[in-house]
């Protein structure tokens, strides 16, 4: 029996881009082999230097964070940064209708996020079950998509901002695969547990690295099999080797996310 093709939208972290990140994804893209179409958009907000804290950090630094690729002239993109108060997430709603356009001309299956991606992806998740708490993300007064089957937040976090909260004024009812760093320094622990509280139906799962997508063949097989069916119960990755294989997908400690 031949398995039908999903397709999962893909939101790369603050700095990268999503050329980018579908190079760091590459061992879960042929993991996948033919059964997942990844679709990798670019975030909206074009970074300067003066947004990149490590600009200046030495070449040893860069090759511990993965940077050196932005460094080296690729476009270093974001789907928000903070105002001078950081109440504000700037770009956001240029972000939501960019995801609006994606949606109304193909249909996804699900979504997966990394860091400030992994935050956009919860957020797109809640918003297309209540497409109404934002007015412009409608098409004629309609939602573009309807509500995905799943999200995946890998080092995810609860964007607080005046559209998010509106938003996620209730939880949000989507089956999120929420993976998290133990020894993650840029988005800890416990700020990635205020997305998790907010999702009524999450599955947590845990690694020893740090900020990146693990890598290791234990993860790849766990999200391939997780991407092709969330409804099935697919064994903990932790139940096999420990990942703690950096992937590449590395966010500068100095950000704010």
């Amino acid at each position: 029996m031949t398995t039908a093709l999903k397709r999962v939208l893909v939101l790369h972290g603050y700095s990268q881009n999503a050329n980018i990140f579908s190079k760091r994804l590459g061992a879960l893209r042929k993991q996948c082999g033919k059964t997942i179409d990844f679709v990798f958009v670019d975030g909206p907000v074009i970074l300067q230097p003066a947004d990149l804290g490590f600009a200046s950090a030495p070449s040893a630094t860069l090759d511990a964070l993965d940077a050196s690729e932005v460094i080296e002239g690729n476009e270093a993109r974001a789907w928000w940064k903070w105002n001078a108060t950081k109440s504000e997430a700037l770009g956001l709603p240029e972000s939501l209708v960019i995801l609006r356009d994606v949606l109304k001309t193909q249909t996804f299956d699900g979504v997966l996020g990394f860091s400030q991606g992994a935050a956009a992806a919860a957020l797109l998740a809640a918003l297309l079950e209540r497409p109404y708490s934002y007015p412009p993300f409608l098409i004629d007064g309609k939602p573009p998509h309807p509500p995905l089957k799943f999200c995946v937040a890998v080092s995810g976090f609860r964007l607080n901002d005046s559209i998010a909260d509106a938003i996620f004024e209730a939880n949000y009812a989507t089956p999120t695969l929420h993976i998290i760093g133990k020894t993650d320094v840029v988005v800890h622990e416990e700020r990635s547990q205020k997305l998790v509280d907010i999702s009524t139906n999450a599955r947590v799962e845990t690694h020893d690295g740090g900020h990146f997508v693990p890598s290791k063949g234990n993860w790849r097989k766990f999200l391939a099999a997780y991407l092709l069916d969330p409804t099935d119960n697919v064994p903990s990755p932790s139940l096999a080797a420990v990942s703690a294989d950096n992937s590449g997908s590395s966010t500068p400690v100095a950000m704010k996310l």
